[in-house]
């Protein structure tokens, strides 16, 4: 933790894949550095943390070779892809004992990074938290704004507590993050669980633009899985929603019951095969979805009952171990990897 008046900034960015767009970003993330440390908003003892999320690409070896050419790059490995939240969370957790304030933010520079200023502006304001909140969704297809607009509502009527429009693009005081810590679930989703954890907020607002190079690690599917995860992470009202639609259909099934039992007493009945084979499919179908949602949530609770780590670091840039790899030019290039 700084003891300076200003305070040490760490940006955390995340990497999987990014040999393309990386090059792009780390200067813009370094002149950013530069710029709130010229103007005295942070100390120059800031640095740019890169996580390697198990890429297999270069990402690795270009985060070294940018850590021996600057000293505010720095650079972090997972052992293995772990996922962007994991990522995120494992650079939050190595800068917080570093620091006194911390911004995550993607690398493919999408992200407006003259967002910075305004959210160390409100954390000398006195915001422990600042969201950066998507001003709106025009460079996004109207399938994804739909989709994504119709997300954070629907997560705010399961009661989740989540910022409208915010992904996570944040900036995290060391002291919100030393509690964060004590957030021990397996069952990640950032942009539900900072806001659990208090403190004084702020929002800022900025337009997000066209990703710099390289393609979106995040297709459709991904999106869907992360969306899901984060429903069953923040809230268990489906499983509330599953014992309302069971109460609804069996007094509905009751009805039916009294109705059929009547008409055969007044001998009435007839032969309904097409209405029973829609009433078993219709009631098969919500059984089976039930139970998935059902399933799922106990195997979250099967995997939180485990204690497995979230991540681990396998590299450092700044261990000697690792940098022996970028000062070696006789080493083979396959041998770089994330172990030492």
């Amino acid at each position: 933790m700084g003891t300076n008046a200003k305070p040490i900034l760490w940006i955390v960015v995340p990497c999987y894949n990014e040999e393309q767009v990386l090059p792009l970003t780390a200067p813009m993330f370094l002149q950013k550095l530069q710029d709130l440390a010229g103007r005295g908003q942070i100390s120059g003892n800031s640095r740019v943390l890169f996580v390697n999320d198990g890429s297999s690409d270069r990402t690795w070896e270009i985060i070294r070779e940018l850590a021996a050419q600057d000293e505010h790059y720095l650079g972090i490995c997972q052992s293995r892809n772990r996922g962007h939240q994991n990522a995120v969370l494992a650079g939050l957790m190595e800068a917080k004992d570093r620091c006194d304030i911390t911004i995550s933010i993607d690398c493919d520079g999408q992200d407006d990074i003259g967002a910075m200023d305004r959210m160390v502006e409100e954390y000398l304001n006195g915001a422990e938290v600042v969201y950066g909140v998507r001003a709106k969704r025009e460079t996004d297809s109207f399938f994804k704004r739909f989709t994504a607009e119709s997300f954070y509502k629907l997560l705010k009527g399961m009661g989740a507590e989540v910022v409208y429009n915010h992904a996570d693009y944040r900036l995290i005081s060391a002291r919100v993050l030393q509690h964060f810590a004590d957030f021990e679930e397996v069952n990640i989703y950032l942009r539900g669980m900072v806001p659990l954890v208090g403190f004084p907020s702020a929002t800022v607002s900025y337009d997000r633009a066209e990703r710099l190079a390289g393609k979106s690690h995040y297709p459709l599917r991904k999106m869907l899985a992360l969306a899901f995860n984060g429903i069953t992470s923040l809230s268990v009202k489906p499983i509330t929603l599953i014992t309302t639609f069971g109460i609804g259909f069996s007094l509905i099934g009751l009805v039916f019951m009294i109705w059929a039992v009547a008409e055969a007493i007044l001998g009435n009945t007839v032969a309904g095969w097409a209405s029973t084979v829609c009433i078993i499919c219709l009631l098969g179908g919500i059984q089976l979805i039930s139970l998935g949602i059902l399933g799922q949530y106990i195997g979250k609770t099967y995997l939180e009952t485990k204690h497995r780590p979230r991540y681990i670091i396998s590299a450092r840039t700044w261990e000697p171990e690792t940098r022996r790899y970028i000062e070696d030019d006789s080493s083979d290039p396959a041998d770089k990897t994330c172990s030492p």
